[in-house]
């Protein structure tokens, strides 16, 4: 990701994966949007930067001509590469008709912030550092300009409609009680008996005696907690775990993250109960049931503002979608390759008919 756009101070940024286009660069125009161009050299680079995404590691151009899976990917992200940079240009363009601007000042601030989150206060290191993206101060202004008109277009064209009532909250939540619920938790003390391993012949082992004296030194411990000695207490001077420094405490865990096993035995404790010795790994185990905290779906009262910013999202999302939808159907679309307006116009007419992807 270009590290120059990681952080937006508040900004939109929905291009932040593209290398700034340079003017004097002629080649293959591959559709114009009211006039303006998407050339094959941009397109290129949103699809490059798309794989190396999805992949999650570096991609050469050359290896994604050659590569099956890389086409594959390439052909599944080209779609939606050439909605969003069409979308993008038309909320540019009309930005530039309600003179929309980026003020000086503005992104003054916005590169102070970033630099000093970025630790690049350091003149040098910051030229430094735009070199190895290939950019100029000009570039990132662009960029970020670019950024910041499309949030203004959006917000003036549906921030008015994104107020939230109590009775839309109160529905969503109730619509969706699994997005509120908490997952089940455990605290527990524990004690390790560990077992020393050896090694014969390049194998290791356990002996058996040892295994047998770990074992019983384990149950002969959990007899001593049953009498009423204090758990914590002994797991600091005796277990071999970690946690013997905080008297063996470990947790809240989530239920669904331990063993099958263990789940099923710890059913069957209540609080202030311990396990028997349990063979694990490193040697033996007694565990004591602190906490168990059930799986519960939380009061709207302690997730009302959750439940507001998530319906906030939900309409944006489908106000954004309404807005752009109406934009496009405005606007002068001419393709020079069909072959790409075929794999658009399937994309769009997807998500009318609630397909995922926009």
């Amino acid at each position: 990701m270009n590290m120059f756009l990681r952080r937006a101070a508040g900004l939109l940024v929905l291009v932040s994966l593209v290398a700034p286009l340079r003017a004097e660069i002629i080649e293959q125009v591959l559709v114009k949007v009211n006039g303006e161009i998407i050339t094959k050299t941009e397109l290129e680079s949103r699809q490059i930067a798309a794989v190396r995404q999805r992949m999650k590691q570096d991609v050469s151009p050359e290896s994604i001509k050659n590569d099956a899976e890389l086409k594959k990917i390439l052909a599944e992200v080209t779609p939606a590469i050439l909605v969003e940079a069409i979308d993008e240009m038309l909320m540019v363009q009309l930005a530039k008709e309600k003179g929309f601007r980026l003020r000086d000042e503005q992104f003054k601030e916005w590169l102070s912030a970033l630099r000093k989150e970025q630790k690049l206060e350091d003149e040098q290191k910051f030229q430094d550092a735009l070199k190895q993206e290939g950019m100029t101060i000009d570039d990132l202004r662009r960029q970020v300009e670019r950024s910041f008109m499309i949030q203004q277009v959006q917000r003036e064209e549906v921030g008015s409609k994104l107020t939230i009532t109590e009775e839309e909250a109160r529905q969503y939540y109730l619509a969706r009680p699994h997005e509120f619920t908490s997952q089940a938790t455990v605290t527990l003390r524990e004690i390790l008996f560990e077992i020393p391993t050896t090694t014969q012949k390049g194998q290791t082992g356990i002996n058996v005696a040892q295994d047998d004296e770990a074992r019983a030194r384990a149950a002969a411990l959990r007899s001593r907690i049953v009498a009423g000695e204090d758990f914590a207490k002994l797991a600091s001077e005796v277990s071999a775990a970690p946690s013997k420094s905080n008297g063996g405490l470990i947790g809240p865990i989530n239920v669904n993250e331990l063993s099958e096993a263990l789940q099923k035995m710890l059913k069957t404790l209540k609080p202030g109960e311990v396990t028997p010795p349990i063979r694990v790994a490193r040697g033996y185990q007694i565990l004591k049931l602190e906490t168990l905290k059930e799986s519960a779906v939380e009061p709207f009262d302690m997730v009302r503002d959750q439940v507001a910013e998530r319906v906030h999202a939900d309409r944006q999302r489908q106000e954004v979608r309404k807005f752009l939808t109406r934009v496009r159907g405005q606007a002068i679309i001419e393709w020079k390759n069909q072959d790409l307006k075929k794999a658009y116009e399937q994309l769009l007419a997807e998500s009318v008919t609630g397909t995922p992807g926009l």
